[in-house]
């Protein structure tokens, strides 16, 4: 596998989607604000409050994230093996040193956050310092240490806020469908044409979105394997970390679909129904897919 070709082709690609994801998002609000018969005030509006909503999250969003799955900083005295490993890998990797965070459930599992690697931090469970030995956790570590340096934590930031934005349109238009709020007048710019599309985008957008999502955020898992594996120059300790990840019976208490995509597996665990369905809109590739191209490497 040649790891920098990789690396360059999935960043081409992942920023290609989010340009037309871009687009997309944009068309979803005018093709509402048409079919409600608000056009372009509408689609001002929404390109408005879309800004200062990206804008919000942008700067805020990883404290939000942080404070959701109840992350706690530690300084090096604190969790000294921990810090030192992080340290270690930032040195080597050239990224500025990030903030340590340690969130205390038996789950093994870790995620990188923050807008730029000068903004970045790290948050692992008690759970992978405990079951994981030290080569196994740097592994992990180096794998998200290359999720802050390849701008991964903003990339994937930047398409949750518009999966996010995309379905609060698909719900506005469906509640004023429900609630009266389609507007009719004399130029009759509320067209049966628009209000069907607008009624199709309101079903079939969100869903849209969410795959282009699932798409980006697993090209970034495998991006970030192979840039982990090369700063440790030790596939294996990332490989059987995964394994070790993906076998343990324990669910993340704060686990949460909103932030599932961040972590280094999937917090949710195949327990029923619910979870088998979320599978199928699963932010991960297959482990067993990952394991086995570390081990060709």
């Amino acid at each position: 596998m040649n790891i920098y070709k990789s690396i360059r082709v999935n960043k081409w690609k992942s920023w290609l989607i989010i340009v037309l994801f871009i687009i997309f998002a944009l068309t979803v609000g005018y093709v509402i604000g048409e079919a409600t018969g608000y056009g372009y005030p509408f689609t001002t509006g929404v390109f408005i409050f879309s800004v200062f909503y990206a804008f919000g999250s942008f700067f805020f969003s990883d404290k939000i994230v942080l404070g959701t799955n109840r992350a706690k900083k530690i300084k090096k005295e604190n969790n000294p093996e921990l810090y030192r490993i992080v340290e270690n890998l930032s040195i080597a990797s050239g990224n500025p040193m990030p903030n340590v965070y340690v969130i205390n459930d038996p789950a093994p599992n870790a995620f990188a956050t923050g807008r730029d690697p000068k903004h970045a931090s790290i948050a692992v469970t008690t759970g992978l310092q405990e079951k994981l030995s030290k080569i196994e956790l740097e592994g992990v570590i180096a794998h998200e240490l290359s999720h802050v340096k390849n701008y991964d934590t903003r990339l994937l930031m930047i398409t949750a806020v518009l999966v996010g934005f995309v379905a609060l349109l698909a719900d506005i238009f469906t509640r004023s469908l429900f609630w009266g709020g389609i507007r009719k007048d004399e130029n009759n710019k509320t067209g049966a044409i628009f209000l069907l599309a607008g009624i199709i985008l309101a079903i079939l957008a969100p869903i849209f979105a969410s795959l282009i999502q699932l798409s980006v955020s697993r090209k970034r898992e495998y991006l970030a394997d192979a840039s982990g594996a090369l700063l440790t120059r030790y596939p294996e300790g990332l490989a059987s970390a995964l394994e070790k990840i993906s076998s343990d019976k324990n669910e993340m208490r704060s686990s949460s679909s909103a932030t599932a995509h961040l972590f280094i597996a999937s917090p949710f665990k195949e327990k029923n129904l619910k979870s088998k369905i979320s599978g199928l809109f699963s932010t991960h590739p297959p482990i067993e897919e990952r394991v086995r191209i570390l081990r060709s490497m």
